[in-house]
């Protein structure tokens, strides 16, 4: 949503488009999640009085709409793209199957995967990290609002401090905010390496594939 506090912003998600065009042109097979809380945050809704099961369905719906936005925004950039739904909305998307997606990424296509995992109580950090393990991703590429991880919210706290490297253990022990306990576990357990950066920063998208030092690493 960039500097607005709904919707979408179309410059940045042209921005985004570009960066993944530069990054599909080094040969990286490439997939994407996306959240939806710049439309509806469902753990918001439920906390306000909402059934959780709904407004989670809701929440993943809202990931479908910036995924078709994103998508377009690929497309004009001269990139193959497939968006792939938990939920099954076959109008607008197709159902995610494992084996297709990869093969789609082998072809070169950028996969968007879309309404996190189709379950109530997921949170969009556990559909990627899901994602990511049943593809065999090398990397869990976070972007955030932030640098990085840092000790408290720098948002909140300008004395937080910047944390560059972490373990997996150290995040889940320490709590830390920036995913949730699930993701966190499952790449722990899978041995998925998770990079946080900042999504504004432009280039950061390829500088942490090419290796850089960009963000917080967790190994």
């Amino acid at each position: 949503m960039g500097d607005q506090g709904y919707g979408l912003d179309a410059a940045k998600v042209e921005g985004i488009a570009t960066e993944l065009q530069e990054l599909h042109a080094s040969k990286v097979e490439l997939a994407i999640v996306v959240g939806g809380g710049n439309i509806f945050r469902g753990l918001s809704a439920s906390e306000r009085g909402m059934d959780r099961v709904a407004a989670d369905h809701m929440g993943m719906l809202a990931t479908v709409i910036n995924a078709l936005a994103l998508q377009d925004a690929i497309e004009k950039a001269g990139l193959p793209t497939r968006v792939m739904s938990a939920i099954e909305m076959r109008e607008v998307a197709e159902p995610f199957i494992r084996r297709r997606a990869i093969r789609h990424l082998e072809r070169g296509d950028v996969v968007i995967f879309a309404a996190g995992t189709g379950n109530p109580y997921f949170t969009t950090d556990t559909a990627a990290a899901l994602r990511a393990n049943e593809i065999g991703a090398e990397a869990f590429l976070k972007a955030t609002q932030v640098e990085g991880i840092y000790s408290e919210d720098p948002r909140k706290n300008p004395d937080a401090k910047f944390l560059a490297e972490l373990t997996y253990q150290e995040c889940i022990e320490q709590r830390i905010q920036v995913m949730d306990q699930t993701a966190f576990s499952l790449c722990y357990d899978n041995r998925m390496p998770i990079h946080v950066f900042n999504l504004h920063t432009r280039g950061n998208i390829l500088r942490v594939v090419r290796g850089e030092r960009v963000g917080t690493v967790v190994r």
